[in-house]
């Protein structure tokens, strides 16, 4: 591809403003970050991303990051591109409950995204943590789409305890559910295709009635429980709804017929999410949001001119303003992970190196490229207030993208 020509004003600029950084070693001293802290001001959520999910090098940067940001900035929470469901008993490991082996069990039918350390992190911090101990927090739809069951589980113990007249039409829907349910929505998305339309109907109507009740018998449920079981169980069965849109939206995405940015519901719950978390864990909680620059940023995601969809970082951007900050991760160099679908595969795909190609022109990678900025990091919004006609990153104008690292990347 070409390349961005050398001596731009943004290439000086770059060359000027971008922070170095020492290296990527997680357990290293932490001085070369201190920029970080007046970027992100005293934002209440910072989104890290990355442009390739099995990438090292970005998982080596997030592990930095975290502690940084719980060491140095005061941040409880860690949430995670995890599913909401699941990531219950995973703050409960992460406070201390259980073995260090149990980790591996709640992981098992996860999709390895880099999870495990940055977990085994937390729960080490917290056995010395001098105040509260950090959160864990998953924000993903059950299963990030390949399967309802981690939500309608619960969902249908909850309803045995406060409601067992609709039980049996919740359970008629898991036998549905699990039998298209996969390891991700690579495998369940098309395989949900392929059941009969009446299943495909009866799933979405079973779900859209019992949405309803459970907030018309707020008030008895509330009566019968815990609010917090209350609440804990209407997001989950939240879930469970936009999972179940999102097989319709992918299935129509592979098929080449599906409508204008459908695969939006995903996204709206991961944002939801982070705020049902901030409502409901202590009010000072600040919050490490580790996700793919796609689901972080804050304009809309277009391929080929197309609007796909509507990202978790623009809900989060509308609702919280400044008290969100996006961090996105790149490189310039190196390989990356292509995804290739294969349902035969554990996860619905297969990873398969990929050498990254030279940066597109006018892209933020290509400018990072020709000032030899190497590892670092640049607020791109200082930039863009001094020059407003910047280059754009990811589809978006460049104040809603920001900073950047440029790092050599090899798949895990």
């Amino acid at each position: 591809m070409p390349r961005s020509t050398p001596g731009t004003p943004f290439t000086e600029w770059l060359r000027e403003h971008a922070v170095p950084l020492a290296h990527l070693d997680p357990e290293a001293p932490l001085d070369d970050l201190a920029p970080l802290r007046d970027l992100i001001g005293d934002a209440r959520v910072v989104a890290i991303g990355e442009h390739s999910h099995f990438i090292e090098e970005f998982a080596l940067l997030r592990r930095r990051l975290l502690r940084f940001l719980v060491e140095r900035c005061g941040f409880t929470v860690l949430a995670f591109e995890y599913g909401f469901s699941e990531g219950v008993p995973l703050d409960a490991w992460a406070r201390g409950e259980g073995t260090e082996e149990d980790l591996a069990t709640h992981l098992a039918t996860a999709i390895p995204v880099g999870l495990t350390e940055p977990l085994q992190w937390v729960r080490r911090h917290n056995r010395t943590a001098v105040s509260s101990p950090v959160r864990f927090a998953g924000v993903d739809i059950p299963a990030a789409g390949g399967s309802l069951l981690p939500a309608l589980a619960p969902v249908t113990d909850y309803l045995r305890r406060v409601d067992p007249e609709t039980v049996p039409a919740v359970e008629t829907a898991m036998k549905i559910a699990a039998s298209f349910a996969g390891g991700s929505a690579a495998v369940a998305a098309p395989a949900w295709a392929r059941l009969p339309a009446a299943e495909q109907d009866a799933l979405t109507a079973t779900f859209a009635r019992q949405l309803v009740r459970f907030r018309a018998l707020e008030p008895l449920y509330a009566t019968q429980g815990d609010r917090h079981d209350y609440d804990l169980a209407l997001h989950r069965l939240e879930g469970a709804c936009h999972g179940d849109y999102t097989f319709r939206a992918m299935a129509g995405l592979f098929a080449g017929d599906g409508l204008t940015a459908d695969t939006s519901a995903r996204d709206a719950y991961m944002a939801r999410s982070v705020l049902w978390h901030l409502e409901h864990l202590d009010p000072g909680a600040r919050v490490v949001l580790v996700a793919h620059n796609a689901h972080i940023q804050t304009t809309p995601i277009s391929f080929d001119g197309q609007l796909t969809g509507l990202p978790m970082g623009q809900h989060l951007q509308r609702a919280l303003g400044d008290d969100y900050f996006a961090l996105g991760l790149t490189s310039v160099t190196g390989v990356t992970a292509d995804m290739r679908r294969d349902e035969k595969a554990p996860f619905g795909f297969t990873l398969d190196d990929m050498v990254l190609e030279a940066p597109e022109l006018g892209s933020v990678e290509a400018s990072f490229a020709d000032a030899g900025s190497g590892l670092g990091i640049a607020d791109l919004r200082r930039h863009a207030r001094r020059r407003p006609t910047a280059p754009t990153a990811f589809g978006c104008r460049v104040p809603t993208c920001v900073p950047l690292s440029s790092m050599p990347s090899t798949p895990y």
